[in-house]
């Protein structure tokens, strides 16, 4: 095979390089993205109403692949790279051959591996936001508001918080996954943004059914499964890190899918498929900055991420004038913001001085040590700093959030419309991509080619002609 120029043979495999540790980082980054290619397609498409099944569907995928071209353009190295200010990196280029080959930031991989493994985190981050604008917004302006805030926005708490030379990384903010790069920061901007581009048409709002619960939990299963390498992906070796942060996943997933049953039962009187489906992802979610617990904390998460979030959605939701105001279609504010802004607080209480010590490959007894621990130890002010540094970075992030994505709300607002027309709001997919998900069968209706008029001749297949 034939080497990129400048790299000789003995270069291929450098004494740096861990090729069990690449392979797994690379296998981690993939399962991520299949949460979101095809899981979130699949979770969105099919858990909006009919009409929305396509354009909801879309809107993720498109996510995805604009991400990765600013990423690779820019993104990555504002977020990752040569320091611009303290709390973003300088703009650049991530595509050189000897800078994809040169040992990453972190971890024994190349800089190839990190800049996809970190691509999927920013692209799933985008998806999430979407997540609260269903069924009404623009998709011109979701064009454009996707490389706008991948470009404006995440690298500035990517940088801050995963970044070695971040700010709060610096302080010891502890964020093992995204609970509060990824989840706090989609669950803020996502709500903010849903107040700019308006509400649903009110009939949506008033009746929003699924319109195939059945891809929905497959959407949701790939989704947990994908959690593996969100988590297991982050200490970036393979080590006990790893194993002990997918175990602790998915139990602290499991105790907070049972407890939003649970809870589901005792005041509405039926275990809700959809409300499960939200215990679990609140669970995901409440796990993810703090992976590297013991495994009795990992199941207290799981409880209070069940409870909690199901507290804030189910009543406290309809006491809050802006909750209900604001109209989240898929109520990302509750289950990402207030599941990752409890995980960022739980992981400062629970977090196990020793297991972090381990992640963070340094012996500093003035960070990371959790407020029980330092109880336990007779080190209550450092679990109360470490306490303060979590509340720290879920202001930071929430301040960031609120003010750039309405900065860019507004822009947009000067270009394009951020919600679709009346009209569009009543017809849904055919009107936004003259195509629909069940244009053949739904609703016993016949195929009609002069309102179905696919660009892609969809129109022309013998199946469509005999409907």
């Amino acid at each position: 095979m034939e080497l990129p120029p400048g790299l000789a043979s003995d270069e291929a495999s450098p004494e740096w390089f861990s090729k069990a540790d690449n392979a797994w980082q690379l296998t981690a980054a993939t399962l991520v993205g299949m949460q979101s290619v095809p899981g979130l397609i699949i979770l969105y498409g099919s858990i909006v109403k009919k009409k929305w099944a396509v354009n909801s569907a879309f809107m993720a995928m498109y996510a995805f692949a604009t991400v990765l071209v600013c990423w690779v353009g820019w993104g990555y190295q504002m977020s990752f790279g040569t320091e611009l200010f303290t709390f973003l990196g300088r703009p650049n280029v991530a595509l050189d051959e000897k800078y994809l080959f040169t040992k990453a930031f972190s971890g024994k991989l190349p800089n190839a591996t990190m800049i996809y493994f970190q691509f999927v985190f920013a692209a799933i981050t985008l998806i999430l936001i979407a997540g609260a604008l269903l069924g009404r917004m623009n998709f011109h302006a979701w064009m454009l508001f996707v490389p706008l805030w991948v470009t404006f926005s995440y690298p500035i708490t990517a940088y801050s918080i995963w970044n070695p030379n971040g700010w709060l990384a610096k302080m010891g903010l502890i964020d093992y996954s995204g609970g509060y790069v990824i989840h706090l920061s989609s669950g803020v901007a996502g709500f903010t943004a849903a107040y700019w581009v308006g509400p649903r048409a009110t009939s949506d709002r008033e009746r929003f059914p699924p319109n195939n619960i059945l891809l929905m939990l497959a959407g949701a299963g790939l989704l947990w499964m994908g959690w593996t390498g969100f988590n297991g992906g982050d200490p970036y070796s393979v080590s006990m890190d790893a194993s002990l942060a997918v175990l602790n996943t998915h139990v602290c997933t499991a105790s907070s899918l049972l407890t939003w049953l649970v809870l589901d039962i005792i005041f509405f009187g039926k275990p809700s498929v959809i409300g499960a489906t939200q215990g679990m992802i609140t669970g995901l979610v409440c796990i993810t900055p703090a992976a590297v617990v013991q495994g009795w904390a990992a199941i207290i998460m799981g409880i209070m991420s069940g409870s909690i979030p199901w507290y804030t959605m189910m009543v406290l939701h309809k006491q809050s004038k802006l909750l209900k105001h604001v109209d989240d279609t898929m109520a990302v504010f509750h289950t990402h913001a207030v599941a990752g802004s409890l995980g960022g607080l739980l992981t400062g209480f629970f977090s196990n001085p020793k297991l972090c010590r381990l992640f963070y490959l340094v012996d500093n007894w003035q960070h990371y040590i959790g407020l029980s621990y330092g109880i336990h130890d007779g080190r209550v002010m450092a679990g109360m700093k470490q306490m303060g540094i979590q509340l720290l970075g879920i202001v930071f992030v929430v301040v960031v959030n609120v003010i750039i994505t309405s900065l860019i709300c507004l822009l947009l607002r000067l270009i394009v419309p951020l919600r679709m027309t009346e009209d569009d709001l009543k017809i849904g997919d055919d009107a936004i991509h003259g195509e629909e998900a069940y244009a053949l069968w739904g609703d016993g209706e016949k195929f009609d080619g002069s309102k179905h008029n696919s660009v892609y001749g969809m129109d022309d297949f013998g199946v469509a002609s005999k409907a």
